[in-house]
């Protein structure tokens, strides 16, 4: 979609006095003879240096000056800003420096051989997000090949192979360090994806790239579809800076409104004017929240604390997208006199339920910190060894004592798949619950690699195939110990076929419980 002026020419006009200060005269670059297939550099000695040395030396040098901490798992996504590079650079870096050491640190020298570069579209009306045509991006340090990847993303809708569009050039276009096209596309003068590269050629050695300039799209659609490309050597980039054109004290509230959203991973609350890269960061969002991944803030700024201006400035922030250690700690050893209390609580929410359909009342106070904790739990009911109901919550939604007493009402009178629990049901049946650490990611690279990571009997297992998701209590090794028969019967819980775990884009969480059950808490006593 075509940005207003408001959100256009103040700050090109200040990048284009930068550029003419370095040196830029207004000549064209010489396309290559197989320019059709080459996208060549359009704001080079504009937004950043047109001197490799020169670029190289200013990169570096926000690199050396950014700190950075390690993450608490392992790198999966970027949030970077996209403005001239004396302005968003430094933010900017503090993402590329932690770039830097994730892959470095890759385990057998494994590093990202492929970055997804999400920009917004600053000059096209565009209703896709439009995947380069290009086989090669070019910029001063070299050329960057375009990941096969790009065209099996370009065949997902919203994404498009280029798509035709109307596109305004910008003020500045004629000053451009590359020729004008006889036709331009979405990606002919973008800025938004461009700026990234550079960074990304001083901080990988080998990579290819995915480019993308979002227009208006459905972005939890688009998050679905990048999702069939992704894998563990695979990151994104989504390009954006943040509040434009308001007084620094005002954009730092706005700015950090709007961190805060993308940090709980809330795509619906970073609205159109937050963010100019607001379709990207809101299909990451959706991308972080589907993967199970953690946001952190690297570091957030505005132009004023850079130049000192602080009447009209523009929010930059660098925030990392990551997959949490499957390293955690083991569950919480609750007491017998801990297990007990929960497994009263659950029998007394199943009594009621099943006369009333109501949920008792129980006090807060005087309560173990252990059991006010937010914790996800399941809560299984069974007759004589069959299964008469089982609900639960896989993640964190309330206080464990709470999720235990909403779950044993669930199990007993809401499970789909069982008549309601009468009340003359209730003595003849057994409680157990299951307490559930947070579920991770589970990183794989075929299906063959999934079987080989699953550890049966200890993970619970979340199957996500497509919209469909569907999970399986660690107890259920008992009765599925087969591993590619615990998944087909996953997949069929999902509501797929039950090879369908063995089809790309399919992604797998995993957590561990610890239960107990009353027939236990009988022996011990």
């Amino acid at each position: 979609m075509i940005t207003s002026p408001r959100f256009q020419r103040p700050v090109f006009t200040a990048v284009i006095v930068l550029g003419l200060a370095l040196g830029l005269h207004g000549a064209a670059a010489q396309a290559a003879p197989d320019a059709a297939k080459i996208r060549e550099p359009a704001v080079a000695g504009l937004f950043y240096p047109k001197d490799p040395a020169e670029l190289s030396k200013e990169i570096d040098a926000c690199l050396a000056a950014a700190k950075t901490e390690p993450l608490p798992g392992e790198l999966k996504a970027l949030i970077c800003p996209h403005a001239g590079y004396p302005y968003s650079g430094p933010v900017a870096a503090s993402a590329y420096k932690l770039l830097a050491r994730a892959a470095a640190a890759g385990l057998a020298g494994r590093s990202y051989d492929t970055i997804v570069v999400m920009g917004p579209s600053h000059y096209a009306n565009l209703r896709a997000a439009a995947v380069s045509a290009a086989t090669v991006y070019r910029t001063p340090l070299g050329n960057v090949p375009v990941s096969e990847k790009a065209g099996r993303l370009a065949r997902l809708p919203p994404f498009a192979l280029e798509p035709r569009c109307a596109v305004q050039r910008p003020d500045w276009w004629r000053q451009s360090s590359r020729a004008a096209p006889a036709e331009d596309t979405a990606d002919t003068w973008e800025h938004s994806v461009e700026v990234e590269v550079p960074f990304l050629q001083r901080t990988l050695r080998n990579f290819q790239l995915v480019p993308v300039v979002c227009g208006e799209i459905d972005e939890e659609q688009a998050a679905h579809a990048l999702q069939q490309i992704l894998d563990d050597r695979t990151l994104i980039v989504a390009s954006s800076d943040l509040s434009h054109y308001y007084s620094s004290a005002t954009a730092r509230g706005l700015d950090e409104r709007t961190v805060a959203a993308i940090c709980r991973l809330d795509p619906e609350a970073v609205g159109d004017e937050d963010a100019c890269g607001h379709t990207p960061i809101r299909i990451l969002l959706h991308l972080a929240r589907e993967q199970g991944w953690k946001a952190r803030l690297l570091d957030c700024r505005n132009s004023g604390d850079i130049t000192g201006d602080t009447s009209r400035v523009v929010g930059y922030a660098s925030i990392a997208f990551y997959a949490p250690s499957t390293t955690t700690a083991a569950p919480a050893t609750y007491t017998a006199e801990e297990r007990r209390l929960l497994l009263d609580l659950a029998r007394q929410a199943v009594r009621a339920a099943a006369a009333t359909g109501r949920l008792p009342e129980v006090p807060a106070a005087g309560l173990a910190p252990k059991l006010t904790g937010a914790k996800g739990c399941f809560v299984t009911l069974t007759h004589r060894g069959d299964l008469r109901g089982c609900i639960g919550y896989i993640l964190p939604q309330g206080p464990l004592y709470q999720a235990v007493v909403e779950n044993a009402r669930n199990a007993a009178i809401r499970d789909p798949r069982f008549p309601p629990v009468s009340p003359g049901e209730v003595d003849g049946l057994e409680i157990e619950i299951s307490v559930l650490t947070e579920p991770q990611p589970l990183a794989f690279s075929s299906p063959e690699d999934l079987l080989r990571r699953l550890q049966p009997h200890r993970d619970g297992v979340v199957l996500r195939i497509g919209w469909r998701s569907a999970t399986y209590l660690p107890q259920v090794w008992e009765q599925l110990p087969d591993k590619v028969e615990f998944l087909n019967n996953l997949a069929e819980k999902a509501g797929c076929d039950p090879a369908a775990w063995r089809q790309p884009g399919v992604s797998v969480l995993t957590y561990q419980v610890e239960s107990f059950k009353e027939s236990e808490q009988t022996t011990a006593d």
